[in-house]
C-alpha cells in the first residue's frame, strides 16, 4: 500500500478531487494548510501599511491507496493541480505497512 500527500494550491482541489474519481478512488482526507516554498510568501497592502504574509494558504490531501492504483493516482493529482506557475505544490509518495478499519477490524487492503 501507498500513502500520497500533495500539497496544493486550495482552488485546484474540486479539479484534482474529480480527476482522482476518474481513475476510481474512494476515498481521501483533506487538510487546511498554511506553506512556502521557493516563493517565499509576498507583501500585502492592509489599511496603508505594507506585510509580509510568509505562509501561504494551501490543501493538503492525504489518500492511502493499493499498489497498483499509485502511478494513475499520481499523474491525476498532477495534471489537476498543475498551473505552470510557481507555488504549484509538492506530491510526497510513501509505503504503508499496514492498515485496519476501526469499525470491522479489517486489515490490510480490506480496509482502505
Amino acid at each position: 500500500m501507498k500513502k500520497i500527500e500533495a500539497i496544493i494550491k486550495p482552488f485546484k482541489l474540486d479539479e484534482v478531487k474529480e480527476a482522482l474519481q476518474e481513475v476510481g478512488l474512494q476515498g481521501i482526507t483533506v487538510i487546511e494548510a498554511k506553506g512556502f516554498g521557493r516563493q517565499k510568501g509576498h507583501t500585502e497592502l492592509y489599511r496603508g501599511a505594507e506585510y509580509v504574509v510568509d505562509f501561504l494558504p494551501k490543501v493538503k490531501l492525504e489518500i492511502v491507496l493499493n499498489d497498483e492504483m499509485a502511478e494513475s493516482a499520481i499523474e491525476a493529482i498532477r495534471k489537476a493541480a498543475q498551473t505552470g506557475r510557481i507555488g504549484d505544490g509538492k506530491i510526497f509518495v510513501s509505503t504503508v505497512e499496514e492498515a485496519v478499519r476501526i469499525r470491522t477490524g479489517e486489515t490490510g487492503s480490506d480496509a482502505i
